[in-house]
């Protein structure tokens, strides 16, 4: 009383300081001395940020909370000093914690309770409680604390090692204490899962990760795995949406798994297949990959190493990048980059093949060099996808007032076995013009397998093709030895390619075996 009686409003902390008594007995006794009408309090309490060191943990920042209080004169109920209002004691001033208003924890548990036959959003309990002034961080900072004492069930996506929101927030029911345990939290489950259901009219990707989840079970009621190329043209879009609704799938449902096969495929089942009939399921799709995917998945890989050496050959001064990838098996050559704005369903990352820089001369700034490999035909909306990627990189792409472009110096190089001689690109004005000519007109230079055999021609080798080193190589490093060695001898790049196919023999014929039982296996 005698530090607050010159009249100048004080909190807690000064008081403490002031006093030189503990925190906890100054807090008893203003309190005691504002019921006891000696003292004003401020009506409100004052909130302000601090920051608090941790030690090791280092700093962190709080919202601390805390009222002002000065002199009481005979006969006031109501001072304002400074702005600030100053009352009383009175009940309906009290705050929560100290026994006044209800507490915006129990209205929360009290909302979920009235509301036990449904599953709510996080955001939909913060509107619903808005004119509480409950925020989103206030529901779960409490819901995190229901859910320890097992009133609560919340559902995310499910991870590995932790769980994420979905777009609405966490979902939340409540689970009925009077039921047994089990029984309580299988009907908190189907509440969830109903909801989710809910969603797929309104959200396009829900609907696409519940489809995965019939597929998956379908398949696995017939005892097969199924794999991403059969869910994908289910589904009708893209590659990278389909890609982004199974680990959705992964992370919402635990009883979808998945299976890597030959460490590079993956398929998909429902753990009610187990046992001997997922170990049938397995070695049939084994058969099926090793019929269909494993000479196009060598001969596509022995591209990417044609077009590797054709670079290093032939560009002087190149410096490739290299990134330590995870993946102990992937080549350091190939470049995960990161994505400002989804690409195609690509979130994040987007992979290409090489990146390399050439610097022409010390006053001249380097040109960096972009490479995506594909075997086969190529279409414009693989070249438009290529373009997409280097445009909304943050490597390689820009802001600019005519909108997001490739950054000054950056080419990027599309290299294929062969371009769609048919597909015509057509221009705002009605023109038609080659996909040669489109890439050239986006900066995208195109490689052929054409191109490569010019080169071999010209050194000597009159009857090799690329093709056809591609398909007689067994892997990328035989790919390298063949042309260092036809290249310093074309002379016996024939007798060379006919050892290489003699010595690859039994390669080859398991191929043709695979080929020929191809029609004899049902899948």
């Amino acid at each position: 009383m005698g530090i607050l009686a010159d009249g100048k409003p004080r909190g807690l902390r000064d008081i403490v300081k002031a006093s030189g008594l503990s925190e906890d007995v100054v807090s008893a006794n203003l309190y005691r001395c504002w019921k006891g009408g000696f003292l004003l309090r401020t009506k409100k309490p004052i909130y302000e940020q601090e920051r608090v060191f941790r030690g090791r943990a280092g700093w962190s920042r709080n919202t601390r909370p805390y009222h002002l209080y000065v002199l009481r004169p005979k006969g006031i109920e109501y001072r304002e000093v400074d702005g600030r209002e100053f009352v009383a004691f009175k009940k309906e001033f009290l705050d929560a914690r100290g026994g006044g208003a209800k507490s915006k924890a129990k209205a929360i548990l009290d909302f979920i309770r009235e509301n036990c036959d449904k599953a709510l959003f996080s955001k939909e309990i913060a509107g619903s409680l808005e004119d509480e002034n409950v925020r989103i961080s206030d529901v779960m900072a409490n819901i995190r604390r229901f859910e320890g004492k097992g009133l609560v069930y919340v559902r995310g996506y499910k991870l590995d090692d932790r769980q994420t929101p979905f777009k609405d927030g966490y979902l939340i029911t409540w689970i009925d204490p009077n039921k047994p345990r089990e029984q309580a939290i299988e009907e908190a489950i189907r509440r969830t899962d109903a909801r989710l259901l809910q969603e797929n009219a309104e959200s396009p990707m829900m609907g696409r990760v519940n489809r995965v989840r019939d597929i998956v079970i379908e398949h696995s009621k017939l005892g097969r795995l199924v794999g991403f190329i059969y869910i994908k043209n289910k589904l009708q879009c893209n590659e990278n949406e389909v890609e982004y609704a199974i680990n959705r799938a992964l992370q919402l449902y635990s009883d979808l798994k998945m299976v890597k096969l030959f460490n590079a495929y993956r398929y998909y089942y429902h753990d009610s297949l187990s046992g001997v009939n997922l170990e049938a399921a397995i070695k049939m799709k084994e058969n099926y990959i090793r019929i269909t995917k494993g000479r196009a998945n060598r001969v596509g890989h022995n591209w990417e190493a044609v077009v590797e050496w054709f670079i290093d050959k032939f560009t002087v001064g190149a410096r490739f990048w290299t990134q330590v990838h995870r993946s102990g098996g992937m080549d350091p050559r190939r470049i995960t980059l990161h994505l400002i704005k989804g690409v195609r369903g690509r979130r994040n990352v987007a992979e290409v093949d090489r990146v390399w820089e050439v610097t022409p001369g010390i006053f001249v700034p380097p040109t960096t060099y972009v490479l995506s490999c594909k075997w086969g035909l190529i279409r414009k909306d693989d070249v438009d996808d290529f373009l997409e990627v280097l445009r909304w990189s943050k490597e390689f792409g820009v802001n600019t007032p005519d909108g997001r472009q490739i950054k000054q110096g950056v080419v990027g190089v599309f290299a294929g076995g062969a371009f769609d001689p048919k597909e015509n690109v057509q221009l705002k004005d009605g023109s038609k013009i080659s996909l040669a000519s489109y890439a050239s007109r986006m900066n995208i230079q195109l490689l052929k397998s054409a191109d490569f055999n010019s080169k071999l021609r010209e050194r000597g080798c009159l009857n090799l093709t690329v093709q056809k080193i591609c398909k007689i190589a067994k892997d990328e490093d035989e790919i390298r030895e063949i042309l260092d060695k036809v290249w310093k001898e074309p002379s016996r790049s024939d007798m060379l390619l006919a050892s290489i196919a003699e010595k690859n023999k039994e390669l080859y014929d398991f191929e043709r075996m695979l080929e020929e039982k191809k029609g004899n296996i049902r899948f």
